[in-house]
């Protein structure tokens, strides 16, 4: 069996080829990043007679410069390991000795996998890699969107501070029309109130009318809002508003998407409390094959939700935090989702209830949900079986 470690890099990568013994083979090869550079690759595996079924390919996942060497290699049938750099750099104190370069890398993934103590991700389905592409779009359009949102506010307390008073969603669908049409006190002033009416009643469904369109006038006449330089932050608070507008189209076509890809790929993860489409997707995407997970525990570190403990010599710290080493896009999928099962689920509700009741923190006890949904999640996607909650039968 022959083993090969990838050092993946922007332009070029490094490659080392040893055999069962862990002997070297050749000196470590310089490969760029491009069809060629991947030939030159498999011509040095041709000369030592490696092939597809006797080697084991490892590389580091780095960023997303790794994706173009996966797609080659696993076309030509290869198999490939793609691991997370923390286990490398905990192997490579192995060699610390060595001389810190890019060769050593190569030669310590190889390594790696020879001993095969790693976990790694597999893109062999397709539908994988794509869940795992668009869910983190998604998260990137959010978090996007809510900086926007931000934006407005800051130029809205400046301008027109009272308005945030006026509607229950500063950006419900009723305010944000409101605000592309017209952004400060001027403006609203400038406007006959029928006219004004007319809009909000048309937006709101007939839910608010000509009342309220008196009291934001009302407010806009006596608004402790700066007086200078309004058509500046005008402009500026409806191209704001376009932009909410349509990364919000974006979000809807896009979780379109996302839900129709999830239900092709996975049946059972949003049957758990908590998990719909979008954060199973994310959940999915990130996890992959969870047969690369021999028990919960090692999923609940892959989340980075596993507790460090703080201890040195006879001292124990008493205020555990989670690790965080993990997957950011898992934990915050894991997170948001104990936020709601803690509520509705009656088995995970309980037992948020019990850490409360103890004193605990919110958060803390959210935590411990998050936790517990991890072992949730490892059950059912591992038997495939939709989940059903078990309450506490003891007396």
């Amino acid at each position: 069996m022959f083993y090969v470690g990838i050092d993946i890099a922007k332009h070029n990568h490094e490659a080392s080829l040893i055999d069962a013994d862990g002997t070297l083979l050749s000196e470590s090869i310089s490969f760029t990043n491009t069809q060629k550079g991947c030939e030159k690759l498999i011509a040095m595996l041709e000369r030592f007679s490696v092939t597809p079924e006797d080697c084991i390919i490892g590389m580091e996942a780095t960023g997303h410069y790794w994706l173009s060497v996966y797609s080659f290699l696993f076309d030509l049938g290869y198999d490939l390991k793609v691991i997370n750099p923390i286990q490398s750099d905990a192997f490579r104190k192995i060699y610390i000795r060595q001389t810190k370069n890019d060769s050593k890398d190569s030669f310590v993934i190889a390594q790696l996998m020879r001993f095969g103590q790693y976990s790694s991700t597999s893109l062999s389905d397709e539908n994988i890699l794509a869940l795992r592409q668009l869910s983190r779009y998604r998260l990137f359009l959010v978090d996007e969107c809510s900086d926007w949102k931000r934006k407005v506010i800051c130029l809205l307390d400046q301008v027109f501070p009272e308005y945030s008073g006026f509607f229950s969603d500063t950006f419900g669908v009723t305010s944000k029309e409101l605000l592309l049409k017209y952004s400060t006190p001027e403006e609203m002033l400038a406007v006959s109130t029928t006219k004004l009416s007319n809009l909000i009643e048309k937006c709101s469904h007939g839910r608010h009318g000509r009342a309220k369109a008196e009291e934001i006038k009302e407010a806009a006449k006596h608004s402790f809002g700066i007086k200078i330089a309004h058509d500046s932050f005008a402009f500026q608070i409806k191209q704001m508003i376009s932009q909410i507008f349509f990364i919000e189209s974006q979000l809807k076509e896009l979780e379109q998407e996302i839900s129709k890809l999830l239900h092709i790929t996975n049946q059972v993860i949003t049957t758990i409390a908590g998990i719909g489409d979008v954060l199973g997707a994310i959940i999915i995407g990130e996890i992959g094959d969870i047969s690369r997970f021999d028990s919960a525990p090692k999923l609940v570190a892959f989340a980075g939700l596993d507790v460090k403990v703080n201890q040195s010599g006879q001292f124990v710290g008493t205020q555990m935090k989670i690790t965080k080493k993990g997957s950011p896009y898992l934990r915050r999928a894991i997170w948001l989702a104990a936020s709601r099962a803690a509520f509705s689920d009656p088995v995970l509700s309980e037992y948020y209830q019990s850490l409360t009741a103890r004193g605990k923190h919110h958060l803390t006890a959210i935590g411990a949900v998050s936790r517990k949904m991890c072992n949730i999640i490892f059950a059912v996607l591992r038997d495939n079986k939709p989940y059903t909650p078990m309450p506490n039968t003891e007396p």
